[in-house]
Parts: C-alpha cells; structure tokens; sequence
C-alpha cells in the first residue's frame, strides 16, 4: 500500500490553506506557511504554468469539477486517507441512512486515528496513527494496531498497561488538558482512557470542509 511521504506543508499549499496536519507547529510562529510569502498558483513545476491555471488546476480552481475536485483531496489529506480507501467510505456513507455527506465525516471522525487526536492523547493525526501501528492502545481491552479501525458508540479506547510507563505518556496529563475533548467523546487521565458517546453532530466537526461538494463529485 502507498502513502505519501513527502513534506506535508507542500500539501498545504496545494490547497490554498492550513490543514493543520503538523499539530502544534502549525500553530506556532515556525509555521513555513505562515512564514511562506503567498502565491496563487500551486506548488511543483507547472505552477506558474498560464495554460495549467486556466484549466482551473491551479490553488482554488475555477470550474465546478475542480472545487469537487479540490474538497475531496483536501479531506483526503486532513484525515490522510488513501483514495481507495475514501472511496469505500463514501460507500458505506451513502448506504447509511441520513445525510450522506455528514455520513462521511461521521465514519472519519470516529476512526480510530482521529479519535486518540480528538481525546488529547496525540499532537496530530498522522503521530496518533504512529502510535496505533505501535500498539500502543486497547479497543475495549483488545489490543488494536490498526489506524483505520472504526469506533461505534459505547467503545472505549485506552493506553496499555505496558505503554503506560514510557515518557511520551508519563508526560501527557499536562499537555493534553490544555485540548478540550468534544463533547462526543469522554476522557479520563487518570487512567488514560476515553470513551465515544455517541456520534459527532456538524458543529463540532472542526474539519473546514464542504461535504456537500464531495457527495457531488462522487454522484457525477
């Protein structure tokens, strides 16, 4: 399976804003798209190429196509979930019932990855996805290593017993409280566990996205 390994700032700048996927960094004044002066054409060779702009490929695209386009890449990359894979989830999205593009960001949000982010327990998605693949966490007192792992209501997520000793997570009480946890979501660290209440409603998806436009770009 492929992933990208190249520096994700240069994914920032494709989409024309901060995706927030080095954590706090991101929000610190070392920020290189902060620092970065700002251009309306894209990262890469062709960037400042006049015919690959008025394609509408460029930062924001011009035609519709390519703001469905756009959306969708960009949730991709926040949740750095791989095509094939968003796909499916839009699949599952559309056969649930309800809204499809909540749906999608529903089935994103709770996975497994994103929730240790949510809880505190992590500085971004792509660190809590490091610290799954390392088995570091139980799903309802199983070890689980798998990022991609799809919480349902009523899970609880905790840090093994044998991960509890090392540093990162001796020193993760103070840090983490300074990130409140969503309401959909309860938190303890005392015993570094948490727990998914229930589903995230729309207002406390900070994700900047237009699902809307995805669910488009899927029903062409």
């Amino acid at each position: 399976m492929s992933k990208y390994v190249g520096p994700v700032c240069r994914l920032c700048r494709r989409e024309g804003e901060k995706l927030y996927l080095k954590g706090s960094r991101c929000l610190s004044p070392k920020c290189p798209f902060d620092k970065a002066e700002p251009k309306d054409y894209a990262p890469g060779a062709h960037g400042k190429d006049a015919q690959f702009k008025r394609r509408g490929r460029g930062v924001k695209g011009g035609s519709d196509f390519a703001r469905q386009l756009r959306e969708k890449q960009k949730a991709r990359r926040i949740y750095g979930v791989l095509e094939k894979q968003f796909e499916r989830y839009y699949n599952q999205a559309l056969r649930r019932r309800g809204l499809t593009g909540l749906n999608l960001l529903q089935i994103l949000e709770t996975r497994l990855d994103n929730v240790i982010f949510r809880l505190g327990y992590a500085s971004s998605r792509a660190q809590a996805r490091l610290l799954v693949t390392h088995g570091h966490f139980n799903v309802n007192g199983r070890r689980t290593d798998v990022p991609s792992y799809v919480l349902k209501p009523g899970d609880e997520v905790t840090v093994r017993e044998g991960s509890r000793g090392r540093e990162y997570f001796r020193q993760l009480v103070a840090a983490g409280e300074d990130r409140p946890a969503p309401s959909w979501l309860s938190r303890d660290f005392g015993t570094l566990s948490g727990q998914l209440v229930g589903l995230p409603p729309r207002h406390e998806i900070d994700a900047k996205l237009n699902e809307q436009l995805i669910v488009e770009f899927y029903s062409r």
